[in-house]
């Protein structure tokens, strides 16, 4: 919260240079100052509460500034900004503050609706607070003294509002027509001022040309759904807020026409689609594949089959917890056990497991040709890693686990032909995991386990195409292996002739860079011979630390002698005591004794 207040801090010195008008008119940059509001306050990343605070602080803040009170605290009094009042283009601003409140309200509460469809009611009443607010801004930009742009911009962004509440009532000519209204003059502004100017008048307009195309489609327009998917691939790979309504719109649509999706047929069985979300999945599976074909880079497909991804595991998950609370099904399962025949809806679950797998084969093929692209380039940069032949084998891993577990899906056990064709793709992708293998054992001269793994490599393609015979469309979709074979007959050539020179290399070596003389320069002053490491920033001057040298220690004395000294005696130094018995005591005792 501390660091929001001091972004709204930063904001008004900005803002104040977009409200400042000449003498002789009023102007307001509606656009600029909403774009700019949203992408600080919490739209960058979809949180419409924290915007609807900041309009409500703003617009206390402004009302503050201006005097302009609702009553006291005791009583409110409402008060409208008149033409009258029309002194200072804040008061412009206090009501477009009003319409964004009203409308971040409205979008979080579309948000919220998602699980309570109850505030869908409260989400069409602040819609159409927010347009009521905007025609009040309308009409007082009709005052002579606000200019010619501030008009223009009022009206497109009341007609923008008008759309969005029309949108919500499913109103769609009505809405088409305002947001044509809004298309036109947003065009219109664009063109008037320079190209700096201008980019966010074209952002404006492709945000709202996907309502325009979704609105065409609900009167009739058959073609429109095409042209969201167009809008979807044009989006690229940057996502965002447009990405996201791309999305919702496209996804709408596909659940008007699931209405009259009621079969799936794969495999020579027709299985039944009850489930809305698996009805609207496999209706636009056919165009997901068709945008991911037509998609012009690497960024943009990869987002395309992510997209594709997750809305399968999705679907899989919503059949997953129907066959869960199915009990009557569980009980036709334990009995088509028997008799080798999966239910209907436990075929469609693997049905869309099986395009979840092949899914990522496909996106982890695609990903391994554009890593062998730049694998052939040659590298600029030593200090930049580039791809290594170990970041493919990682990929075709991955492919050969899919691969295991669509051998593996319920109700395709005894389908031989499928099993056969799983087996060939198995090979084919083995083939070209042993080959970068041994790309890898080449880099770090390993020529002999190279060339074993060339031979394998042959060996898969030859199992290959002796069993390609009898599965003609088998291979349509996968790499071809004669270029693989090709290439591996080259590159043994290549590995040959680089083991042949590598041993030469090794046998000519100098005796003298094979004995290499590390004697330091103070030990050979007499020797003359040019060493380059002198010159170096580590020359080889003096051996450091010095090697330890012997010298004599500090003697040990041991007495030993002493044991063998005879001492004389002492016996006649030594006094001799009398024995005087009870009398000597008592001599010794008065003193007169000794």
């Amino acid at each position: 919260m501390a660091a929001e207040q001091q972004n709204e801090v930063k904001i008004p010195q900005m803002e104040e240079n977009k409200e400042k008008s000449t003498d002789e008119s009023l102007g307001l940059e509606i656009l600029q100052i909403i774009k700019d509001s949203q992408q600080q306050h919490g739209l960058r990343h979809g949180d419409y509460q924290r915007y609807r605070g900041y309009c409500s602080r703003r617009l206390r803040r402004l009302r503050k500034t201006l005097g302009f009170k609702m009553g006291n605290r005791h009583k409110f009094t409402g008060k409208k900004v008149t033409v009258e009042l029309l002194s200072d283009n804040r008061h412009l601003l206090l009501v477009l503050m009003e319409a964004e409140r009203a409308w971040s309200y409205a979008m979080q509460l579309k948000q919220e609706a998602n699980t309570e469809p109850r505030k869908r009611f409260h989400l069409l009443a602040r819609l159409r607070k927010a347009a009521k607010h905007g025609e009040q801004l309308e009409k007082l930009c009709e005052s002579p003294r606000v200019d010619a742009k501030t008009k223009l911009e009022a009206q497109a962004y009341t007609a923008y509002l008008n759309g969005m509440v029309q949108f919500e009532l499913q109103e769609w000519k009505s809405a088409m027509e305002a947001f044509n209204k809004c298309k036109t003059i947003y065009e219109k502004l664009a063109s008037a001022f320079t190209e700096e100017q201008a980019v966010l008048y074209h952002q404006r307009v492709e945000e709202i040309s996907p309502n325009i195309r979704y609105c065409a489609y609900n009167i009739g327009d058959q073609n429109a759904i095409n042209d969201l998917m167009q809008m979807r691939l044009s989006a690229g790979g940057g996502g965002g807020m447009m990405a996201e309504k791309l999305e919702a719109l496209i996804t709408q649509t596909r659940a008007k026409q699931a209405a009259v999706m009621s079969e799936v047929e794969w495999r020579g069985r027709t299985v039944p689609v009850k489930i809305d979300k698996a009805r609207i999945f496999l209706l636009g599976l056919a165009d997901n594949e068709a945008a991911i074909i037509q998609a012009d880079n690497e960024e943009t497909k990869e987002r395309l089959y992510e997209s594709l991804l997750a809305e399968c595991r999705d679907t899989i998950q919503a059949v997953r917890e129907e066959l869960r609370t199915d009990v009557k099904q569980r009980e036709r399962a334990a009995e088509g056990a028997d008799s080798g025949k999966v239910s209907n809806l436990q075929y469609l679950h693997s049905y869309l497991t099986y395009i979840k797998l092949w899914t990522v084969v496909r996106r982890n093929e695609s990903m391994a040709h554009a890593l062998q692209a730049k694998l052939k380039e040659p590298q600029t940069d030593e200090n930049k890693r580039g791809p290594r032949p170990q970041d493919l084998i990682r990929l075709y891993d991955i492919i050969l686990q899919s691969l295991a577990e669509l051998s593996s899906l319920q109700g395709l056990e005894e389908d031989h032909t499928f099993q056969k064709e799983v087996a060939l793709k198995t090979l084919v992708y083995k083939a070209y995991r042993c080959f970068y293998i041994a790309q890898s054992y080449v880099l770090v001269k390993k020529w002999s386990e190279a060339l074993v793994l060339y031979e394998r490599v042959l060996k898969y393609t030859r199992e290959v195409q002796s069993k390609a015979k009898s599965l003609n469309n088998s291979l349509k979709d996968l790499p071809d292996v004669q270029e693989l074979i090709a290439e591996v007959n080259a590159e043994k050539y290549s590995l040959q002739a680089a083991a042949i020179l590598d041993t030469e290399d090794v046998a000519e070596v100098p005796q003298q860079q094979q004995i290499k003389d590390t004697t330091p320069l103070s030990d050979r002053l007499d020797n003359f011979r040019i060493d380059p490491s002198l010159l170096s920033k580590q020359p080889n001057l003096v051996q450091f630390p010095p090697d330890f040298q012997p010298i004599p220690c500090k003697p040990l004395f041991f007495d030993l002698a002493l044991n063998h000294v005879a001492f004389p005696p002492l016996d006649d130094k030594v006094e001799q005591k009398g024995k005087g018995g009870i009398t000597g005591y008592f001599r010794g005792f008065f003193g007169f004794g000794s």
